[in-house]
């Protein structure tokens, strides 16, 4: 997998590059600024190319590009900001541009253009700030930022758009919205997370001629999840098998009004590929659920008398994992009360079975995840953004007691650096965590988290984290990791929503879609 590199990792890379091994900062900075314009002759080479340039390294590549595009005999304008503040290898190409004959005016001719002119014949490339940034932009910048995205003509950015936090994708006051970005040696955080990825558009990384060694190292412990890697990954069918080597999966789910989230999880399960699947419901809710399931059985449990799994049902699960079970799966439409706060309780503390839990498993646990530390077995949890916020919450209560502001404010930190929050929680408990959203980001208790790289929005519809569980579950059945399941269920799961999204379109797609999608992106994987 492809590491995913922090604006200080990446200075490390560039500094060693330099120290160790002898290749010069120039000649860096060289490749850099050519890979741009080898990108701009490709997707725009008959247009007017207008370049931004800051005061740093990132106006330095700025600077090798309009060197060379006009040397091409392109039509370019260039525009500093505070060139007199440029130094080493920034300021050399500076002057070398000017050589050239490249004219670099000052960055309030750029502010004093009449947009509607520029914008039917030109591009901009974004060199203003590059990866370091740390601050809010004020202005002069943010009046730029401001001007360069409320013209209509496409904008390259170069390393990444200025104003975005490379390590979390967020805004940092304004920021560029580019149509594309060049980046340099590996990925950054902050092109996947958003609203980063949202300024970044298409993204390309470029080898500039950092080593190897120094791109693949182990010290980097964030990583990109693409499809081949869900290739490597998925687990082979044996020619000499039968249904269970593929395991058992359990799933304690479902209550009244809430049936569905049981047998859609259960039949993703099945699609995944588990050999045997049991649904452990409610036994009022027996009759309901047989008329209902082919392929599927169901475990009679004892209920509360509300249509819900009572806490009674822990010796009837405890003693059907020891018989016969490969992995649990726990929470999809299960109900929220003591009884289930109990049983989920007991059933991590007592239980030698590895275990996803989902939605209102996750509930049971608001701000009691101290149980986590007792699992014998290894646990999956899948929380999107609002239950990761009641998981942390410090109050008591299965949805926790905080304020409204309290909750919307931790909800915002989340998404605020969602790796750091997953990473975190992951080693904390011990736990393997999938935080769901726009990117999910698996993370594992040992430090290593996972950007996944599929899905798109039509999949933010009701049942799609069922389907999500169901099929971490059946790959934990087929005897993968915990972390393989997850990351391998987490990209899977994406792919079949963007492939049934391209024939349906997003408005339309419904968690039922992506299980019927499965067989087709199964097959594909595995031509």
């Amino acid at each position: 997998m492809r590491n995913v590199a922090t604006a200080k990792e990446m200075q490390k890379i560039d500094r060693i590059t330099i120290e160790k091994y002898g290749i010069a900062g120039m000649v860096l900075m060289e490749r850099a600024g050519l890979s741009v314009v080898s990108r701009v002759n490709e997707l725009y080479p008959a247009r007017k190319v207008t370049i931004l340039c800051g005061s740093g390294n990132n106006g330095g590549d700025g600077f090798v590009i309009a060197r060379e595009l006009h040397n091409q005999g392109k039509d370019v304008d260039v525009y500093a900001v505070r060139p007199e503040k440029l130094k080493g290898d920034a300021k050399t190409n500076y002057d070398v541009a000017r050589k050239f004959g490249v004219k670099v005016l000052p960055v309030i001719r750029f502010l004093a253009l009449d947009s509607k002119r520029l914008a039917p014949d030109s591009i901009i490339v974004d060199a203003l700030l590059g990866t370091g940034l740390h601050n809010e932009i004020r202005k002069p910048l943010s009046t730029i930022i401001e001007k360069v995205n409320g013209m209509r003509c496409p904008v390259i950015a170069v390393d990444i758009p200025s104003g975005i936090s490379s390590d979390t994708g967020q805004v940092m006051g304004c920021a560029i919205k580019a149509d594309h970005t060049v980046t340099f040696g590996l990925p950054k955080r902050g092109h996947f997370l958003f609203p980063g990825a949202d300024h970044a558009g298409q993204l390309f990384v470029e080898d500039i001629g950092f080593p190897a060694r120094l791109l693949d190292s182990d010290t980097m412990r964030v990583y990109l999840v693409q499809k081949p890697d869900a290739v490597e990954l998925l687990p082979q069918r044996v020619r000499y098998s039968h249904k269970g080597s593929y395991g058992h999966v359990l799933l304690v789910a479902g209550s009244k009004g809430k049936t569905g989230a049981a047998l859609m999880a259960a039949r993703a399960c099945l699609k995944a590929g588990a050999g045997l699947v049991t649904i452990g419901v409610a036994e009022s809710l027996v009759n309901a659920f047989q008329s209902r399931v082919t392929e599927e059985m169901i475990l009679p449990l004892a209920d509360n008398g509300s249509g819900a799994v009572s806490y009674a049902a822990a010796d009837t699960i405890l003693d059907f994992l020891r018989k016969r079970v490969s992995a649990i799966a726990i929470g999809p439409g299960l109900s929220v009360n003591d009884e289930i706060t109990g049983l989920v309780r007991r059933l991590i503390a007592e239980s030698d079975i590895p275990m996803v839990i989902d939605a209102d498993g996750l509930n049971a646990l608001a701000g009691r995840t101290g149980i986590l530390k007792k699992s014998r077995a290894p646990l999956i949890l899948t929380p999107h953004t609002g239950e990761m916020a009641r998981l942390l919450d410090r109050g008591s209560g299965t949805r926790g007691q905080g304020s409204e502001a309290a909750g919307a404010h931790l909800r915002e930190e989340i998404e605020g650096n969602r790796i750091e929050t997953a990473l975190a929680f992951a080693k904390k408990t011990k736990t393997y965590l999938v935080l769901k959203g726009a990117p999910t980001v698996t993370a594992s208790p040992d430090g290593n988290a996972y950007i996944n790289t599929s899905g798109n929005p039509g999949m933010a519809t009701a049942g799609t984290g069922d389907v999500l569980t169901g099929m971490i579950s059946a790959f934990l059945a087929q005897k993968m990791n915990p972390l393989k399941a997850s990351v391998l269920g987490v990209f899977i799961h994406g792919l079949t929503g963007d492939t049934v999204a391209g024939e349906k379109g997003q408005h339309s797609l419904i968690a039922s879609d992506i299980i019927r999608g499965m067989p087709s992106v199964f097959r594909s994987l595995r031509k």
